[in-house]
């Protein structure tokens, strides 16, 4: 058998088989909607925030959570991402606060806040933009910057091109740039390392369905009695998240433990969301008196609590947040645990909702931990949302995306080799790859077989070859 005929029936063989699955499976530019971003900023910053010189620390803003030793996360990644140039951005949402170099009036002198990350490749070129306020190192003055462009991001051997969701980069080298050093309050120079980048985004070729199913309605109503009832409103919830380092000792190395939600209670990443709410509102007079259904059971070493049928009350600008407590098998009734700040809860159109509103221990809900913490300390925020018709819409929870959070790295030594999952197993690229590979060695080896027949009878012997 001839050379020629066996390429050109592998030709027309790998022709016949790309042809079978390209227009088919041709990847489509989509929309980036849910993921999440992990990024300590800079660990060391976090060490002089909290250590001995500056006495501070952190809080967390708009659905934001810790993971891991260092790392903030951020969430309900919106973008896009074009599998056909690589081209990609997403924009994350929550914030951190930084406070420190308290004052006897009580201001801080450092304070810094970091949210809204956005990250934008194109042409294998990264940056990192940030949303920053903070003030001045040096002279103290207050500045507020929108969508900075904080860092450089290595992306050296990431080929973004041919993707599929979900995409993930894990650990990717973060270099502060020259505006990112001023937003930064003057505390490090251009060229600085920060913290690696990890993160995830789902892309979704096509829009979701929208439903024309009108909302259900509550129990032992119609849509048009729930909003028309006095006082009484259609759905709400209560998002809280108990507090930010009682949910880290439950997880760490003390606790040993976790926690597990029960009777429709949803976890938001930084915090628990209680839904169903039922009662009464009246906005003029600012009231609320609700009961919520959920469960929260924590769980570790020398550590039993479980909070459930949580229940706000709000009068005169003032809330309190109560739950029937569970520890060492005994149950404590409607337990008042904080008391937060309602003066902003306010009604726009069909939705009444207070947004992270500053909240403090009781001296029951002190009791409740144990005396853990003693009454007036600082607890996770509290937020509302009350739908007053069966139209409105409750604000939705941080979606953290549909696949498992990227490895984090809590070390403040250089960033461990760049890792990518681009082209995960759905993407088709390296099928096609492998099928061209493949018809192509077929080809060459045809081709050899005849090649190597000719010489073999020429010189009279077999060709020394063995792989060198």
């Amino acid at each position: 058998m001839s050379a020629r005929p066996v390429r050109t029936f592998a030709v027309a063989l790998l022709a016949a088989l790309l042809g079978a699955l390209l227009p088919a499976t041709a990847a489509q530019a989509g929309t980036v909607q849910g993921g999440r971003l992990d990024w300590g900023i800079k660990s060391s910053f976090q060490s002089y925030v909290t250590g001995p010189v500056a006495k501070g620390g952190f809080k967390l803003k708009s659905g934001a959570a810790t993971v891991g030793g260092s790392l903030f996360r951020f969430h309900s990644a919106t973008g896009s991402y074009d599998p056909a140039s690589g081209a990609f951005e997403a924009s994350y949402s929550g914030g951190v606060t930084f406070q420190g170099h308290q004052k006897p009036d009580g201001v801080y002198e450092l304070d810094m806040t970091v949210s809204r990350p956005t990250v934008r490749i194109s042409g294998g070129k990264g940056t990192l933009y940030v949303d920053v306020s903070s003030k001045a190192k040096d002279t103290g003055a207050v500045s507020s910057l929108s969508q900075v462009p904080f860092a450089t991001l290595g992306l050296g051997g990431v080929d973004m091109k041919g993707g599929a969701s979900p995409l993930t980069l894990t650990n990717v080298p973060a270099t502060l740039t020259e505006q990112g050093a001023q937003a930064f309050a003057g505390y490090y120079a251009a060229g600085a390392q920060l913290d690696p980048v990890s993160l995830s985004a789902d892309v979704r070729t096509a829009p979701a369905a929208e439903s024309s199913q009108p909302p259900a309605a509550q129990p032992g109503t119609t849509p048009a009695e729930s909003p028309r009832a006095p006082g009484a409103f259609a759905e709400a919830a209560v998002d809280w998240g108990v507090r930010r380092t009682f949910r880290e000792y439950v997880t760490g190395s003390v606790g040993q433990g976790g926690w597990t939600l029960a009777e429709g209670a949803q976890d938001g990443g930084a915090l628990f969301r209680f839904p169903q709410g039922k009662g009464t509102y009246d906005g003029a007079k600012g009231t609320l008196d609700a009961a919520f259904a959920g469960t929260v059971h924590f769980t570790g070493a020398h550590l039993d609590l479980r909070l459930g049928k949580v229940g706000v009350k709000v009068e005169n600008g003032k809330g309190v947040l109560s739950a029937d407590v569970t520890t060492g098998g005994q149950t404590k009734s409607a337990v008042a645990l904080v008391e937060f700040d309602a003066a902003s809860l306010k009604t726009e159109g069909g939705l009444a909702t207070l947004a992270e509103a500053p909240a403090t221990l009781t001296e029951g809900g002190s009791q409740a931990f144990n005396s853990m913490y003693k009454p007036g300390t600082e607890m996770d925020p509290v937020s509302l949302a009350i739908a007053l018709d069966s139209t409105a819409k409750l604000p939705a929870l941080p979606d953290l995306g549909s696949t498992a959070a990227p490895s984090p790295s809590s070390s403040s030594s250089p960033a461990p080799p760049l890792a990518q999952e681009v082209a995960p197993e759905s993407s088709h690229t390296g099928l096609y790859v492998s099928l061209a590979v493949a018809v192509l060695v077929l080809a060459g080896g045809a081709a050899f077989l005849v090649v190597r027949k000719r010489r073999t009878a020429a010189a009279g012997g077999a060709p020394a070859d063995a792989p060198q």
